[in-house]
């Protein structure tokens, strides 16, 4: 505290930061991006453990036998779903019924903003239909759920079979002191998000459904099952929920330790295990693992249908079955009793999980890198801004030297120590001069917003494109046409002094930033990792050409737009710049679609707060 009470000292450390601005911030951005690629290296890490005591032991006994009868039940689910177009829904009610269960559904539909090219949808009706199996030992004021999406075609028929199997044999079992719900949701996220608002009698998303007539306790967990092989190679965890939530990292936990008990290969992100995380291939494996997970939770979407009930503070993920060429197999039976296994330890549960980690990153299902050790990455990152804000407000309120004849001794101005006083009166014009390019960039952004679904329409009408195609072209034009503020701006500002707008420009990408890795760390960092170093360097002294076209390389557009080639990479599915152009216009209506379906914040975020900011810096390099 001396060293900032002192005025002697602190004008010396002033003048020190700002005399070493650019390399301290030069040193800081290649100490965060190489703080962050050593997150998977092994000394980073942090090896799994069970946090929750209830659930320390896998001393429990799978007992599940009836792996070929859940397959004969996937067939003839299968045969019944072909027959009716769809969900057959009497025929999943009398089966569920069969077993013992209470029986109820839900019908719903929704009308998407724009037709869903990728599913080809655009009015949808469907209807769940959900088993509860009352808890023989407890007041059921508690509950579990598992749930296999209705998929069409062949997916996930074998899925539906085995959940029908293990209603049927738990059903049998008097250790249950919680509710058990199997539920068969029909069109995937939006029949899964209609169920969570009826059985939480909320409505956030504009879905019509009818009420539900049968509920259980709280709901503690859930687990949702894709199976769509008859032979299973290896089971992959699917984490990644709604806006980067992620669930409490016991579950993860629970599920490696049955897998390991009963020798099933187990999988994240599609990724095998590997013990040598001393070699480069072995951290390079981890690496790839770690930016999966980054990049799945940055995208905001849903990656299954537990990632709605992570909105619900509902501890849930996604195990689904692959089918490769790896030589282990493993049958629909071995799959039954994890399964078994994973619910008798939740069913032990006395509270909500809440004791291990909500914030991680997994290279690996048996390491984590916890949000202690990651979030300094974002931190040396974002200081850049607020160095530079400081030299700013130093070179605003340091007033400039001048001689008797009226002409600034620049040796002088350079090698004195500054005077750090409040903005004077006079520059309070300054400041509010700025609001015009302020006001004009977030019209521009709420434009982006707004504009695409509204007039998709006239769009139509005047093009040959589709609707879909409409939405997502009108948002490139209007972002396209944002590029032009530079040239509308300028006339409406009454002071010549550009430092101003970008200090307010730095401190508010500081804020934004900061507040978006504290939500969703992956997207803070990304975005950090492009537009820290535009906005910590760009002056309208610069060459235009050159840095115009580093902006526009480091815009939030194309940054996704190489995302989408790094994440096929990533996952060694290489696409020519065709299907990758294709995908990223894929993306950008899946975005649209996920917030106005899921309440998706990306989209909104992008839009009315990223863009913006970004038009701010993009006023500044053509600054007249």
């Amino acid at each position: 505290m001396g060293l900032l009470s002192d005025p002697n000292r602190r004008r010396a450390l002033i003048n020190l930061l700002t005399r070493l601005n650019a390399p301290i911030c030069a040193v800081c951005y290649i100490a965060g991006v190489a703080w962050f690629m050593g997150l998977a290296f092994e000394p980073f890490t942090l090896r799994t453990y069970m946090s929750e005591n209830a659930m320390g032991s896998t001393m429990v006994e799978e007992r599940f036998p009836a792996g070929e009868r859940a397959l004969a039940t996937g067939r003839e689910f299968a045969a019944h779903k072909k027959r009716a177009g769809g969900m057959p829904v009497d025929w999943l009610v009398k089966t569920m019924q069969s077993r013992g269960l209470e029986v109820f559904t839900q019908k719903f539909s929704r009308t998407l903003p724009f037709p869903d090219e990728n599913k080809e949808r655009y009015m949808v009706k469907g209807t769940n239909v959900y088993g509860i199996l009352r808890a023989p030992r407890a007041p059921r004021t508690e509950a579990l759920v598992l749930t296999a999406p209705c998929s069409p075609g062949d997916d996930n028929n074998q899925a539906v079979g085995l959940l029908l199997g293990l209603a049927q044999y738990f059903r049998n079992q008097i250790y249950w002191a919680k509710d058990i719900i199997f539920l068969v949701n029909e069109h995937d996220l939006i029949g899964m998000q209609a169920w969570l608002e009826g059985y939480h009698h909320t409505n956030t998303t504009g879905i019509d459904w009818s009420p539900l007539q049968g509920r259980g306790g709280s709901i503690q967990a859930a687990l949702s099952l894709e199976l769509s092989s008859d032979i299973i190679t290896s089971l992959d965890l699917v984490l990644e929920g709604l806006n980067g939530q992620l669930p409490n990292l016991d579950l993860a936990n629970l599920f490696y330790a049955f897998c390991q008990k009963i020798g099933v290969t187990c999988t994240i992100q599609g990724k095998l295990q590997r013990n040598d995380w001393d070699s480069v291939s072995g951290y390079s494996h981890a690496v790839q693992t770690m930016m999966l997970m980054v990049m799945k939770q940055a995208s905001g979407r849903p990656w299954g249908d537990h990632g709605l009930f992570l909105r619900y503070h509902i501890e849930a993920a996604t195990i689904k079955g692959i089918n490769s060429f790896r030589q282990y197999k493993t049958d629909v039976t071995t799959v039954g009793r994890l399964l078994e296994g994973m619910y008798r330890k939740l069913n032990n549960l006395l509270e909500r999980l809440h004791q291990s980690y909500f914030f991680y990153l997994m290279p690996s299902l048996s390491h984590f890198v916890s949000i202690g050790y990651y979030m300094p990455a974002f931190g040396l990152l974002a200081v850049i801004l607020l160095l530079r804000a400081l030299d700013l407000w130093v070179q605003l309120a340091t007033p400039p030297v001048r001689t008797e004849d009226g002409i600034a001794d620049l040796e002088q101005v350079t090698h004195s120590p500054p005077t750090i006083k409040l903005i004077p009166k006079e520059t309070i014009p300054e400041v509010l001069s700025v609001l015009t390019p302020l006001v004009i960039s977030h019209l521009t952004g709420a434009a982006l917003y707004f504009f695409p679904i509204q007039f998709q329409a006239t769009a139509v009408e005047h093009f040959p494109v589709s609707e879909s195609e409409a939405v997502v072209l009108t948002a490139i034009a209007i972002y396209t046409a944002g590029l032009a503020l530079p040239h509308n701006t300028h006339r409406y500002i009454l002071t010549p002094d550009w430092r101003v707008l970008k200090l307010i420009a730095v401190l508010y990408m500081a804020v934004l930033l900061g507040c978006t890795a504290l939500i969703n760390f992956s997207l803070g960092f990304i975005l950090a990792l492009t537009l820290v170093p535009m906005a910590a360097f760009i002056t309208p002294h610069r060459p235009k050409v050159l840095s115009a076209f580093i902006m526009v390389i480091l815009s939030p557009a194309c940054t996704l737009l190489f995302l989408v080639f790094f994440f096929q990479d990533l996952q060694e599915i290489p696409v020519s710049f065709e299907d990758g152009w294709m995908l990223f216009l894929s993306v950008i209506s899946q975005g649209i679609l996920d917030h106005s379906l899921y309440g998706s914040l990306v989209y909104p975020l992008i839009a009315l707060m990223v863009y913006p900011c970004w038009l701010l810096f993009w006023n500044i390099l053509f600054w007249k």
